[in-house]
């Protein structure tokens, strides 16, 4: 039985040549590759290697070499269509049927191959050509030097239906193959084929090997759609490949670091910052190049615009990637500030600017969490039993027994936490980090002071006078959406009315107050917007009123939000102080804790009215 080369590449880059090996030989990584015992001759010092980036394994002892294929094969005595068989299996890959058209089509892959670099060399010199003038300057204005246009060997495609067409036919190229290729388009009505890229930069996809495989292309001036990829082909399945692989593969495997964004333009800025990079094909993000994600790096992370539609596709990924899951492979999440994407914010604020937003990426346990409590009023058993339900249901599905346990575990926890003492007006604040873990004496002595003791309520009180101020100024919506998603708020029940009035906002445009609190109502917020807003409401804040100046409501949050940054930042330094006294009660902890508590009083004398703001309504309960 013969299989096609393409066929065998695919198992090849589907089955982790190191992670089948380890199931025979005891690997250790050294740098880029691995090492070991060789297992086809005796030895005590490791000569045995094993270069995932190239795909092979080498013993400088025997000089036994080869790939996954040829390593089943020696160790498990098996003839190569077995050994293609069950990999094949194992990659989740269907076996395809020797046959003369099967041979058929590896001979004309071949050909696409050809076809498919003569037409990237043909873009490319276009591009540098008179007619590519135009597309010369779109690339300077997205700040795109000679080498990264050389790097990726972006071309140009001139508004013309027929150029390329006259370019590429003859030598061996034929009018089928250009249309096999997805070069030409053959219109229904029977007229001539027509060259499918027009007065568009293009971006060449490559395949693993880095042979250019489709195109993309970016329209210049009006037009839809606004990027168009080659329709798939024998070489190209665009739910397979991703953008940026050849060229990041390195990088991700070196630093351990995988960045996975939207568009072609991200990819190439990202890679040009020194962070490695892929993109999907104009599709979400698909099994298979999850799969092949996890082979580079066990948790990449995933770059999402900070608009709803960004906020859609972060969630459609997380649904995608939950019931793949398995121990040590996963995906963290990073929501770009508002009108920003990865390429803007490497021209604006270089690499630093993405890396910081990386290093605080949110694991995808956070992600879920959120799509089942955001916006959910849990005032009820009933409405808590929903969230409850659903968070289950999503661990569930995760396959793997392990991971699925581990979810369950952690949703389980966050649920205690979240319903605790729950109270809809005061909300349920969460307990200090570090709280009643049994440190005696020293701890109770801390638990005691004021400042420490207290601290929790005026973060609650800061927290309903940012929200209150919003509820009664939606407007300020337009000025502060993204600082309102971003303000810290440990009130579960505030926080949870805060999403509810962002995702009302959002479907519905220019909500004034009394409309938005007739919407919240109707989700379950009624009683905690009416402790808020309403006529028995003890809104101390002059600000945060309905009939302040906008002027003054926007400086007045502003403030507001400010000064809880800045005791949430000094509050977090107060507890490191706090257990290391605890811990270690000298002389020196002491003196470092007095001066942060010397701080946060000092900034307290500023707060005002705060701590007196929107207390409880004396009878109100739950309901």
């Amino acid at each position: 039985m013969s299989f096609s080369q393409r066929f065998l590449d695919e198992i090849r880059a589907r089955v982790g040549l190191a992670d089948r090996i380890a199931r025979k030989v005891k690997l250790t990584k050294r740098g880029r590759e691995f090492s070991g015992l060789c297992p086809f001759h005796n030895e005590k010092t490791p000569s045995f290697t094993v270069n995932e980036d190239k795909g092979f394994f080498h013993c400088f002892g025997c000089g036994a070499h080869g790939d996954v294929i040829g390593f089943v094969m020696r160790t498990e005595n098996s003839s190569f269509p077995e050994v293609v068989e069950r990999l094949a299996e194992e990659a989740g890959l269907e076996v395809p049927v020797s046959s003369p058209e099967e041979r058929r089509r590896a001979a004309q892959a071949v050909s696409i191959y050809g076809v498919t670099e003569k037409a990237c060399a043909w873009f490319e010199a276009t591009l540098k050509s008179p007619a590519g003038a135009v597309a010369r300057d779109y690339l300077a204005g997205r700040g795109l030097d000679q080498e990264a246009i050389a790097r990726f060997r972006i071309g140009y495609a001139p508004d013309s239906r027929g150029r390329l067409k006259t370019a590429l036919m003859g030598g061996g190229v034929t009018e089928s193959l250009l249309v096999t290729a997805g070069l030409l388009v053959v219109p229904e009505d029977g007229h001539a084929s027509y060259d499918r890229f027009r007065g568009r930069v293009i971006f060449p996809i490559f395949d693993r090997r880095g042979r250019p495989v489709a195109f993309g292309g970016r329209i210049l001036g009006e037009g839809t759609p606004k990027y168009l990829n080659s329709p798939d082909t024998p070489l190209f399945q665009k739910g397979h490949l991703l953008y940026g692989w050849s060229h990041a593969l390195k990088g991700a495997r070196e630093s351990g670091t995988l960045v996975v964004s939207e568009g072609y333009m991200d990819v190439i800025a990202l890679i040009g910052a020194g962070i490695p990079a892929m993109a999907p094909l104009g599709t979400a993000i698909t099994e298979s190049q999850i799969l092949a994600l996890w082979r580079v790096v066990p948790e990449p992370v995933l770059s999402f615009d900070g608009d709803a539609a960004g906020a859609r596709a972060a969630m459609r990924a997380a649904e995608r990637a939950l019931p793949l899951l398995k121990p040590g492979c996963s995906f963290r999440f990073v929501t770009l500030p508002r009108g920003e994407d990865p390429d803007s914010l490497v021209r604006s604020r270089g690499a630093r600017g993405m890396e910081s937003l990386m290093a605080s990426a949110r694991p995808l346990a956070d992600v879920i969490w959120d799509m089942e409590t955001r916006g959910r009023a849990v005032d009820t058993p009933e409405r808590r039993a929903a969230v409850d339900k659903g968070l289950m249901n999503r661990a569930r599905a995760i396959a793997d027994k392990q991971v699925q346990d581990y979810y369950v575990r952690d949703f389980r926890r966050r649920l205690r936490e979240a319903f605790a003492d729950f109270s809809p007006v005061a909300g349920a604040r969460r307990r200090s980090p570090g709280a009643g873990l049994g440190l005696g004496g020293v701890r109770r002595r801390l638990a005691s002071d004021p400042l420490i003791g207290t601290e929790d309520g005026l973060a609650e009180a800061r927290e309903r006078v940012l929200v209150t101020t919003v509820l009664n100024h939606p407007d300020l919506l337009d000025d502060i959406a993204e600082e309102f998603t971003g303000a810290e708020i440990g009130s579960h029940e505030l926080n949870s009315l805060r999403q509810a009035i962002l995702d009302a906002a959002v479907a519905r445009a220019g909500l004034d107050a009394e409309s938005l609190a007739g919407e919240l109502a109707s989700l379950g917020f009624g009683r905690l917007v009416e402790g808020l807003v309403g006529p028995r409401a003890r809104v101390l804040d002059w600000f945060a009123r309905p009939h302040a100046a906008r002027d003054d409501a926007l400086t007045g949050f502003r403030d507001a939000l400010e000064l809880h940054h800045r005791f949430g930042v000094g509050k977090a330094e107060l507890d490191a102080c706090e257990s290391a006294y605890a811990a270690d009660p000298t002389e020196e902890n002491w003196a470092r804790l007095q001066a942060v508590k010397l701080d946060l009083q000092t900034a307290l004398a500023h707060e005002g009215r705060l701590e007196d703001y929107g207390a409880p309504v004396k009878g109100l309960q739950n309901g």
